[in-house]
């Protein structure tokens, strides 16, 4: 008689409801019409479980092996920890392994984002940084709007976790929720705001004039004295709400106009030094992952972030300037960080 065939998936399943059932294993045979010893085999291999996993001796690295690696990450930025070792010919090495050498040599870091420079861009920042360059940046008014949301940037809800400890719950919104678009300036070493655009308006030349003369006219420049007004220079970027003929016809009658309204280079969010105010309220926020369910206490956390952040840190900020300029210029126009 030749060899019955093994065990089919359904015969498998069928053995584990009987068994739970409390049939017997020659029950269970009768029922299955198989051999009572392939049913007693199959009960006994599975109750042994998984056999236990043998761990081979790990690959060891040389010191010469240390430093091709070393070379091998600083060529590939954002490489696989595979690809950087294969690049150096450095093979059976496990993941784990791979891992831990490079995090004694170079971190896991997200590619940086940045505003594409063509030559014209990077001409006209050195013509804007050789204007400026004398220029009195504490009469200088740096203005931008950023867009908080209820989530917070992607990427930014992690961090260590003690052991034995659960990662906190984060909401999931179909839809995002929406968010909330903050205006705000910094002269010197003062917070101008930040001042909150209404939810739902878009912002276009009209909309934004009538948003600065309701807040920014009305709630701060009008206390100012003569001489202060006359000698504050107003940036923006070149956002077209803001560069648009017709604000800056509106600017002129508020007496913002030439040598007062400060031109802009394109693409250059990294000379402007309210872009690191907006990434200190950020990370204020949002810190340890935290989320908002509505729009009104995500504006409400931008309010006491603002208030936080004191006089000398914005005097950090503004006095920056000097070093970018020269950054800019040693750069040939190209991109400074922030």
């Amino acid at each position: 008689m030749g060899q019955k065939k093994d065990l089919t998936g359904s015969e498998k399943s069928k053995i584990v409801r009987y068994l739970a059932e409390g049939c017997s294993s020659l029950k269970i045979a009768k029922l299955l019409k198989r051999d009572h010893r392939t049913i007693k085999s199959f009960i006994q291999n599975s109750q042994q479980g998984r056999k236990k996993r043998v761990e081979k001796p790990r690959r060891k690295i040389t010191a010469h092996e240390l430093r091709k690696v070393k070379r091998a990450a600083a060529k590939m930025p954002l490489a696989t920890s595979l690809a950087i070792f294969q690049s150096c010919n450095i093979t059976g090495v496990p993941k784990s392994t791979r891992c831990a050498i490079l995090r004694d040599m170079a971190k896991v870091r997200k590619a940086e984002r940045r505003p594409p420079l063509n030559k014209t861009h990077k001409l006209k920042r050195q013509d804007w940084a050789k204007k400026y360059l004398k220029t009195d940046f504490s009469k200088v008014l740096w203005t931008d709007e950023m867009r908080v949301s209820l989530d917070g940037p992607d990427g930014w809800a992690r961090g260590w976790i003690g052991k034995g400890q659960r990662a906190p719950v984060r909401l999931r919104r179909q839809q995002g929720g929406g968010g909330v678009l903050v205006w705000a300036g910094i002269i010197k070493d003062e917070l101008v705001g930040p001042f909150r655009v209404e939810d739902g308006v878009k912002l276009n030349s009209q909309s934004y004039c009538q948003f600065l003369e309701d807040t920014f006219f009305k709630q701060w420049y009008r206390k100012k004295s003569a001489s202060f007004k006359k000698n504050m220079i107003f940036m923006q970027d070149n956002a077209p709400s803001h560069a648009s003929k017709y604000s800056t016809a509106w600017l002129a009658r508020k007496g913002i106009k030439e040598e007062k309204l400060m031109t802009w280079p394109p693409c250059s969010p990294d000379l402007n030094p309210i872009e690191n105010l907006w990434s200190i309220i950020k990370c204020e926020i949002y810190k340890e992952g935290k989320q908002y369910t509505s729009l009104n206490s995500v504006w409400e956390a931008v309010v006491a972030a603002a208030r936080n952040v004191d006089g000398e840190q914005i005097k950090t900020l503004t006095e920056s300037m000097d070093g970018r300029l020269l950054s800019v210029l040693a750069k040939k126009g190209g991109y400074i960080g922030r």
